[in-house]
């Protein structure tokens, strides 16, 4: 196949999860940031963008156009109802012939497929094979390292069998940090030379810095208070039990609250049971449960906020500690994704080198002292990350899917044995 060096076509699968998903809800975050804002950025290049998706399907319309050259298709799989994460599997013969029955109708023959996630990956081999494109994955999460990291996780076989899988057969593997690198490395068996890192970006036009007593009327916090935020999703692997417990010894410190970003609504399992460790660790007269808010409206927290808190025992990259940063906002973090790299040690933030509650809730603490004291230049710290634009991402996929041409794999057709849907 010959490379075409302008106007790719390409095909992004995000099956679980939707680009224009509610951000913050079981399976929608970092992910669908980063395949919206791919996708504009490569369709401003001039290249055509499919993403194709099976989430919240009935609830738009088949096909929207997201933005020049970028367009959202809904898969509906057999249903026009939404299937959980757990049964996607077993819906992927019914979505490759919903998906190639699109390509044939709209006469398109793609250049690349772009899956993100390991189910999308398992139906990326399967087009990979019959459409003779270059494919490549972006796992976000790896089931091998969530495992190791968080001990309440527990991703199964058949996505650990298929990571492995993809490792083998994909012509690219993009990920956002080294650290990722060496852990495909490292419990896939994954080959160097097929490693493509990309870092991840943020989006400078909406996330800036705030007038701070301005975003604290806007969200009617207390002017006087110290706010600890966070922003996610409700998920075990998110170490919010490891939060609660560094909050706990804070709690010497007058009107310091805790704010919580995220979550499925007031009726959800995860909820229930954060509000329940809250009172058994006696914090929930300082915790606020702010729910899902829209990402135009997330500077206004990151603003009103003193320190950004991402307590996860395993991230891929990070985001929104790279969209707190942008907004002024210091960071005190984990050890995950990253965090070393973007989070400059006592200037705009610290990464706590151990899980230990009392060390973490110290570094929030010298955060918050800092802050009352005369606090840190929000300008400063914006122009920490002034690298990570989505536009350089955006250059640097286009040299990994230029980069797929070079070494194509060949195992993709000498084995299309190991290509099928099987449980």
């Amino acid at each position: 196949m010959k490379w075409r060096p302008t106007r790719l076509k390409i095909s992004m699968l995000s099956i679980h999860s939707s680009p224009i998903g509610d951000l913050g809800t079981r399976d929608t975050g970092g992910m669908s940031v980063y395949v919206r804002e791919m996708a504009k950025e490569l369709g401003r290049k001039g290249h055509h963008i499919d993403i194709f998706t099976q989430h919240n399907v009935g609830k738009h319309d088949p096909v929207i156009h997201l933005n020049d050259n970028v367009r959202l298709v809904h898969l509906s799989g057999g249903t026009r109802k939404n299937i959980g994460k757990s049964s996607f599997y077993e819906v992927l013969p019914q979505l490759f012939n919903e998906l190639e029955s699109f390509r044939i109708k709209e006469n398109i023959a793609y250049d690349i497929i772009h899956s993100h996630y390991w189910l999308s990956g398992v139906l990326g081999l399967k087009l990979q094979s019959s459409w003779n494109a270059y494919h490549l994955i972006t796992y976000h999460t790896i089931g091998a390292v969530k495992n190791l990291s968080c001990p309440t996780e527990n991703a199964s076989e058949l996505r650990l069998t298929n990571e492995k899988k993809l490792a083998k057969l994909c012509d690219r593997i993009v990920v956002p940090t080294q650290q990722d690198k060496e852990y495909l490395i490292r419990y896939y068996n994954a080959p160097i030379d097929k490693i493509r890192i990309v870092p991840c970006g943020v989006n400078f036009g909406l996330f800036k810095p705030l007038d701070k007593a301005s975003a604290r009327r806007y969200l009617a916090f207390s002017k006087d208070d110290g706010i600890v935020l966070y922003v996610g999703r409700y998920a075990p692997v998110k170490g919010l039990d490891h939060l609660f417990e560094a909050f706990r010894n804070l709690t010497h410190l007058p009107n310091v609250r805790l704010v919580m970003v995220g979550g499925d609504g007031q009726h959800s399992p995860m909820l229930r049971q954060l509000q329940s460790k809250a009172k058994a660790l006696h914090i929930e007269n300082r915790l606020m449960f702010a729910g899902r808010v829209d990402q135009e409206t997330l500077p206004q927290y990151y603003s009103a906020a003193d320190v950004l808190v991402v307590p996860s025992y395993y991230e891929s990259f990070g985001l929104v500690a790279l969209e707190s940063l942008a907004c002024g906002t210091p960071v005190v973090t984990t050890p995950v994704g990253a965090m070393e790299e973007i989070v400059k040690e006592g200037v705009t933030g610290y990464v706590a080198k151990d899980m230990d509650p009392q060390h973490y809730a110290r570094l929030i603490e010298t955060i918050l002292i800092k802050q009352q004291q005369n606090g840190l230049s929000p300008s400063k710290i914006r122009s920490s990350v002034a690298e990570y634009t989505w536009t350089r991402s955006a250059s640097l996929l286009l040299d990994a899917y230029r980069s797929a041409s070079v070494h194509k794999s060949e195992n993709i057709y000498k084995n299309k044995e190991e290509i099928h849907f099987v449980k």
